[in-house]
């Protein structure tokens, strides 16, 4: 499996560097303002980082989570280039990005405030919910990365092996 994994990510990462640079927008996109989001990095008044005691299973469950995005989702787009037939398959990778996305966003101080403040009763019991529920909603999102992450490896071996 591992040779089969370094060939489809050879094949494509290698075969064109804007896979690379989707991959590295991507990451960037997706972890600076988690991390943000998060309390994990502040803009103001100086640009700062800060890692509390005690979360960083959370920040390695953000890391991760960005990560495997910037990895499904160049895998897909070159699937659905390459091999155009296999574009309803990509459904999954996109739906583990938003969940992910979400928990990571909606857990934190600020917007459950914001989110408190515009729907009321609605929006305390949301951003509530997301708060005690942050981590298992990452591990889940993680968990259909990494689902979507072995089909399509394995879709992409077998196309690639027949063409």
């Amino acid at each position: 499996m591992m040779l089969k994994t370094r060939h489809v990510l050879r094949l494509v990462f290698l075969s064109n560097p804007v896979f690379v640079a989707v991959a590295a927008a991507i990451f960037t996109g997706l972890l600076i303002p988690l991390l943000f989001l998060s309390e994990y990095l502040f803009f103001e008044p100086y640009f700062i980082s800060h890692l509390p005691t005690g979360t960083e299973f959370g920040l390695s469950l953000i890391v991760i989570l960005c990560a495997l995005s910037a990895l499904v989702i160049p895998m897909n787009i070159y699937r659905i280039k390459v091999f155009s037939r296999s574009s309803q398959k990509m459904s999954g990778g996109i739906f583990g990005v938003f969940i992910g996305a979400a928990a990571g966003a909606c857990s934190c101080g600020p917007l459950g405030f914001a989110l408190f403040s515009t729907f009321g009763t609605l929006g305390a019991t949301a951003s509530s919910f997301l708060t005690a529920f942050d981590t298992p909603i990452r591990l889940v999102s993680i968990g259909i990365l990494c689902i979507t992450f072995w089909t399509t490896l394995k879709s992409l071996d077998a196309e690639c092996r027949l063409n």
